[in-house]
C-alpha cells in the first residue's frame, strides 16, 4: 500500500471533506464486499449479517435493543429475524424478569457462520490497521466516533474492550 497522503492543514475545506467521505464510502464498500459471497452462499444479505454481528457481540440482546442499534423498521427486523430463525442461526427466548421481552442468541450454526464472516472482515481490517499504524487507528476511531450522535455513543463506546 502506498504511503497515506497527509491531511492538509486546511482539513475542513470541501476537497478534504469530500476525500474523507469518498474514502469512507469506498472503504466500507470494499470491506462489506469481502463477505458478500459467504452471505450469498447462505441466501442471506447484509441486513442478516448486521443482525448476526450484533447478536454475537451481546448474547441475550433484546429485540428492542437490536431494533435501536440497526435503526430499521420492526417489519424489516421481523423478516430478518424470521429468516435467521428458520435457518437455525438465531434462537429466541423470553426474558427471565419480563416475559414480554424476546432475547436473541446465536445457535451453534449461527456462531459458526458469524465467525466465518468476521474472519473475512478481520483480515481486511487487520491489513488496513497494520498499514496505517497504531496512531492512525486511534485517529480513525476518533473520527468514526465523531460521526455517531452523542446520544448513541453509549451503544458503541468501549464495545468489546
Amino acid at each position: 500500500m502506498a504511503a497515506p497522503i497527509p491531511a492538509s492543514p486546511l482539513f475542513l475545506r470541501e476537497p478534504e471533506i469530500r476525500r474523507g467521505i469518498e474514502l469512507l464510502y469506498f472503504g466500507y464498500a470494499n470491506l462489506t464486499r469481502s463477505i458478500d459471497a459467504g452471505l450469498a452462499a447462505q441466501g442471506l444479505g447484509r441486513a442478516h449479517h448486521r443482525a448476526l454481528y450484533f447478536i454475537a457481540r451481546k448474547p441475550d440482546l433484546t429485540v428492542s435493543e437490536l431494533l435501536a442499534i440497526l435503526a430499521i423498521t420492526k417489519q424489516s427486523l421481523g423478516r430478518v429475524l424470521g429468516e435467521l430463525s428458520e435457518r437455525g442461526l438465531v434462537e429466541t427466548r423470553t426474558g427471565d424478569r419480563d416475559r414480554r421481552q424476546r432475547l436473541l442468541r446465536l445457535t451453534a450454526a449461527g456462531t459458526a457462520l458469524e465467525g466465518e464472516l468476521f474472519d473475512a472482515l478481520r483480515e481486511n481490517m487487520s491489513a488496513a490497521y497494520s498499514s496505517a499504524g497504531q496512531g492512525a487507528v486511534g485517529g480513525f476511531w476518533a473520527v468514526l466516533e465523531g460521526l455517531v450522535p452523542e446520544s448513541e455513543r453509549g451503544r458503541v463506546s468501549g464495545a468489546g474492550r
